[in-house]
């Protein structure tokens, strides 16, 4: 009786978004404007209101990995994590405030959404990041799949499987079915429903604690170096600099983020959506951090004790803290945290494949897909992917974590440059481009392979360094873009030749 009474409240949630799913795709086609199926499925008409569009970025944003392994590692190091974790404040301003309008009037001027193939016009780059954007997400749905299932399983007793197949079927079928605007959508509800489970978790651990003076005694009594800045040196500067790296500064440019930039409604709703933004995902990303320490006040025991895995204690102390049914609550936050990256993830992968390669394909071969074609392709492609991740998380991976920042690191690598100097340098081209991409990628992913690291920085560092070496070896060596296709990323472009060619002119006169 115990488990079906945490079961329900996730079972319940669950459908609930794919019934949302349902609800917003009939509307969907019911209000079409014209604008045809892909702009629609994949980046829902730009029809996103201020909040909506917060609220998905953040639930994309927010992994299992930070409402299990984040706090996790914090359970095990002390606040020095927290400090960590505060990074993580700035992404939406970075994200808004550096692509987000550019992104956007780009987008709609050339009425695509493929930025990167319009701005470089080449089939390799956008083909080699297409490949980058399905190995890459692929690698963070696994995780996130898993992340979800493992807590499921903790705190409810059903097994492993049955988790990953009650909320795997969930996500993909509401993936699947809604869209960009369907995944838009559920994922306002997961975010709220993060911060409520944050919200029923905190009230658990602290009454389990005896509230928060005593956690902070019992915590300073016995580990009294988890107070510290630096943990006892388990925080080491290089620790500090890498890590705001990796989960914020170079977060603005994640595939799955940018592709939010183009959905919004208006100018209006994007600084709404910062403002609101920035201040939910601090209170969530610092809150359940600090829920894994304060944890430590309640989970007293050798980290053997709990499996031998930092990914078990925010499972051990919902089900230890909690009864039944806020368990059932309290999980639903991680559950949603996991199930709206995955359907971010698989809505971008689909859209990598369909729109960035297949569709390009076939126009080069004069072929034009209908719109019944793209419709019913998009989505087999999406539930094709679901499916394949999916069978893949039925033998789980342990520390989800460090999968999720891999992949954190291996998407900034390839992106970082290619999209920066797109937007904001005139002489970034195909060659500089390409060469960053498969370099800069190629040599995070062999370091990481190899655990080779400078001044014990993450490689994330080394694979920025090369990335951008080879941007701008490539620039130089390449030839420029005409200006053409350059007067849509840099309105000046046309005229400020124009004038210098008149003043020329006038010279020579």
């Amino acid at each position: 009786m115990d488990d079906l009474a945490a079961l329900v409240p996730v079972a319940l949630f669950l459908a609930f978004a794919v019934g949302l799913s349902v609800v917003v795709r009939r509307r969907a086609r019911a209000a079409s404007d014209g604008g045809g199926f892909v702009k629609e499925y994949f980046i829902g008409n730009r029809g996103l209101g201020g909040f909506v569009l917060a609220m998905t970025t953040i639930a994309t944003y927010g992994s299992v990995s930070s409402f299990v392994g984040g706090p996790g590692q914090a359970w095990s190091i002390g606040f020095g994590w927290v400090y960590m974790a505060v990074v993580q404040v700035t992404a939406l301003v970075l994200l808004y405030g550096i692509v987000g309008k550019k992104m956007a009037l780009i987008a709609r001027k050339l009425d695509v959404a493929d930025v990167i193939r319009a701005r470089y016009a080449s089939n390799a780059l956008a083909n080699l990041s297409a490949a980058i954007v399905v190995v890459f997400f692929g690698a963070t749905m696994i995780a996130q799949f898993v992340g979800g299932a493992k807590l499921f399983e903790a705190v409810t007793g059903y097994s492993y499987v049955f988790g990953l197949v009650l909320f795997g079927v969930a996500v993909i079928l509401f993936t699947t079915i809604g869209g960009f605007r369907g995944v838009a959508l559920t994922d306002a509800l997961c975010g709220i429903a993060m911060l409520v489970g944050i919200v029923v978790l905190a009230a658990g651990i602290l009454d389990a604690g005896g509230g928060y003076e005593a956690i902070m005694g019992s915590i300073a009594q016995n580990h009294p170096e988890m107070l510290e800045p630096t943990s006892g040196g388990n925080m080491p500067p290089s620790l500090y600099l890498t890590q705001w790296l990796l989960v914020g500064v170079f977060t603005f440019v994640l595939p799955q983020s940018v592709v939010r930039t183009m959905g919004y409604k208006d100018v209006k709703s994007l600084h709404r959506a910062m403002i609101v933004g920035t201040v939910i995902i601090g209170a969530m990303m610092i809150g359940v951090t600090a829920l894994g320490v304060l944890a430590a006040g309640v989970l007293t025991e050798d980290l053997a004790a709990y499996g031998g895995s930092v990914d078990n204690i925010i499972p051990l102390a919902i089900s230890r803290t909690l009864p039944p049914v806020l368990a059932g609550i309290a999980i639903i936050g991680p559950v949603a945290a996991s199930i709206s990256t995955v359907s971010s993830l698989l809505i971008s992968s689909s859209s990598a494949l369909v729109k960035d390669v297949w569709m390009h394909y076939a126009e080069a071969r004069g072929r034009r897909m209908g719109e019944r074609a793209l419709s019913v392709s998009s989505q087999a492609v999406t539930l094709g992917l679901g499916a394949v991740v999916f069978v893949l998380a039925v033998v789980p991976p342990d520390v989800i974590w460090k999968i999720n920042m891999f992949a954190f690191g291996g998407l900034e690598t390839a992106f970082f440059w290619v999209m920066v100097c797109g937007l904001f340098w005139k002489r970034a081209n195909r060659t500089g481009a390409l060469w960053s991409m498969a370099g800069g990628t190629l040599a995070y992913c062999a370091t990481m392979a190899l655990g080779f690291k400078v001044a014990d920085l993450h490689q994330i560092v080394i694979g920025i360094v090369v990335a951008g070496v080879c941007m701008v070896a490539g620039s130089l060596a390449g030839k420029q873009a005409p200006a053409s296709r350059m007067e849509v990323f840099f309105p000046d472009c046309d005229s400020g030749a124009e004038a210098a060619n008149g003043s020329s002119a006038r010279r020579a006169g």
